[in-house]
């Protein structure tokens, strides 16, 4: 049996890859290398998240700067909320100098005040970002996106030959406990009723007919994790419903028979975001590390790797690639569904408390 796969979760919480006790901690921390220990305070601390994503951001943009500078990065692994909880525990003293962070976690962070305004002034590539990958309100820019990723339709092409057309497609009775979406446990599961929302045109601030429909799904499981979700798909459980195109197509990779398609209705989609720390002990580094991430060679890197959509202008990959970005062959950002996160945050504990009444229980 093909064992599990470990997959980054979505931006909710899936992304740390087992557990371990407290002694193996402390052997671990024991063996480390006595030159990355004193390198600690010259390096830069740069927060990422795990599995293969970690290891994307250090090919892609961590060794260029290094080569460039010369001075080594030192990860801090973690969730997106995991890496804001140690931004505001460090707020007074802070020893991380940049922070890759999903959208939504973004936005809490910069109101916890954790983070610096970027300017074009500490990083010049910030011009070359696309527009929709500059986040800013009163206070400046609080975040770039450094790429974005989908929720879009995945199904197994063993059981299912034509690609699916339409999110409608999962209430078909053919695919009856076959069928697999996000829980609001999942990072994606509240923004992905927000989409439900939008594309049944449901009256504005009303989920109740979101609600009802799920209602009528035959689901085999709602999924809390990505890998939970690649699980799924890997063994067969689900045929058919939603995951991230990179997860979707790390499947592709592995050789499992799956697909993604971004269906007529579009997708849900959002970024991973880079963040200034406020008072980052290295801030000039730390820009120049952001530099680092939107040269056209980071993003397209990026893509290359993590199938993420570019977020800098004028980005081509290869041809293979194209086809496993979050918009489709031939889409751009203007084709995804970008949330107000900030209206996601707000309502967000109403939805999850509607859906443990009325989906969880039932």
């Amino acid at each position: 049996m093909i064992p599990p796969l470990h997959m980054r979760g979505e931006n909710n919480m899936a992304r740390i890859h087992g557990l371990a006790t407290a002694s193996a901690l402390a052997l671990a921390a024991t063996l480390a290398p006595a030159s990355a220990q004193d390198a600690g305070k010259g390096a830069l601390h740069v927060a990422w998240y795990g599995g293969n994503w970690g290891d994307a951001f250090k090919t892609c943009v961590a060794d260029p700067f290094t080569k460039a500078t010369g001075v080594p990065v030192v990860p801090e692994v973690g969730t997106s909320t995991v890496t804001l909880s140690k931004l505001q525990q460090q707020k007074d003293a802070p020893t991380i100098d940049v922070a890759w962070m999903d959208g939504g976690v973004s936005e809490l962070a910069e109101a916890a005040g954790v983070l610096e305004p970027i300017t074009q002034g500490g990083v010049p590539n910030l011009s070359a970002a696309l527009p929709q990958a500059v986040y800013e309100n009163a206070n400046g820019i609080y975040a770039v996106g450094t790429g974005y990723y989908s929720l879009g339709l995945t199904y197994n092409t063993k059981e299912i030959k034509a690609p699916p057309t339409s999110w409608n497609d999962l209430w078909k009775p053919e695919y009856a406990d076959a069928v697999t979406i996000p829980s609001p446990a999942n990072s994606s599961g509240v923004p992905f009723l927000f989409f439900l929302h939008k594309i049944w045109n449901a009256p504005a601030g009303d989920f109740g007919p979101v609600f009802a429909r799920i209602k009528e799904l035959k689901p085999a499981l709602f999924f809390d994790s990505s890998g939970a979700a690649s699980n799924a798909y890997q063994s067969g459980e689900a045929i058919i419903g939603a995951h991230f195109n990179v997860g979707a197509f790390d499947l592709t990779a592995k050789g499992l028979p799956i697909g993604f398609t971004v269906p007529k209705e579009g997708v849900w989609a959002t970024d991973a975001r880079l963040h200034l720390v406020k008072n980052a002990p290295r801030k000039e580094l730390a820009q120049k590390f952001i530099d680092t991430a939107l040269t056209t060679d980071a993003s397209r890197c990026l893509a290359e790797k993590l199938y993420l959509g570019p977020s800098v202008k004028g980005v081509t990959v290869s041809q293979e690639t194209a086809y496993r970005l979050p918009w489709g062959v031939d889409g751009t950002v203007e084709n995804l569904f970008l949330l107000d996160w900030n209206e996601v945050n707000a309502k967000r504990a109403a939805l999850v408390d509607t859906w443990n009444r009325e989906i969880a229980r039932k």
